[in-house]
């Protein structure tokens, strides 16, 4: 059964900065990449696949860890495979935001921990590797840890299209049943890959998500 606390992890009124952010949607939208369902499907389960190749293996190492400085090696790796500026920038923004609503939220003094260490700069802060560490000290196991992350990605995306008017609520929604099936193999195929094995599997998105700053007119950071 699913946990109360998973539940509030999971709730978009949970504030852990990830609806300021559309990883990458904003600026293949505008470039012109993503103007209808199709291609925003396509884009979705092209997130999918990166959130699985290039975030999960560094949230479940990080939920293995057990000494701090497995954690910040870790979190040093998250910020040498984001070659995209927009995309370290956002890494950072969504985990400092992250840690700092659970540190206020939870009675946990390794979330208070992590939390000084950022504060302190020493860790960049990076959204997987708190994710992941963050949940451990909360109690929540590795799997349900991963399965949360992928949900938690793929409805900021789809949230931000709603708002960037791509799409409407109820779309949204059916468009997130749809890709039940997608979160399934994600995990499956991503969810026991070693860091070494952390990818980019949408260097075309990739390549338009870093030019989000140079967009005239901006709703998202990134």
């Amino acid at each position: 059964m699913t946990s109360w606390l998973l539940l509030q992890l999971a709730d978009s009124g949970f504030p852990s900065g990830g609806f300021a952010h559309s990883a990458g949607l904003e600026a293949c939208a505008a470039l012109g990449r993503v103007t209808d369902r199709r291609e925003l499907h396509a884009f979705l389960d092209a997130a999918l696949w990166q959130v699985g190749h290039g975030s999960l293996p560094l949230v479940g190492a990080a939920h293995d860890a057990r000494e701090a400085a497995e954690l910040a090696e870790l979190d040093a790796l998250t910020h040498a495979t984001l070659s995209s500026h927009v995309a370290r920038a956002a890494s950072r923004t969504q985990g400092k935001a992250f840690i700092a609503t659970c540190a206020r939220v939870f009675d946990a003094r390794p979330i208070a921990e992590m939390h000084d260490a950022v504060v302190a700069q020493q860790l960049q802060g990076h959204h997987a590797p708190l994710f992941g560490a963050a949940l451990r000290a909360l109690g929540v196991e590795r799997d349900a840890t991963q399965r949360l992350a992928l949900y938690v990605a793929l409805r900021a995306v789809t949230s931000a299209a709603v708002r960037l008017g791509l799409i409407g609520p109820h779309e949204a929604q059916r468009l997130q049943q749809e890709l039940v099936p997608r979160l399934d193999e994600v995990l499956a195929a991503c969810g026991t890959l070693p860091v070494h094995g952390v990818a980019q599997t949408t260097p075309v998105n990739e390549l338009l998500g870093a030019m989000h700053d140079t967009l005239y007119s901006r709703l998202f950071q990134s």
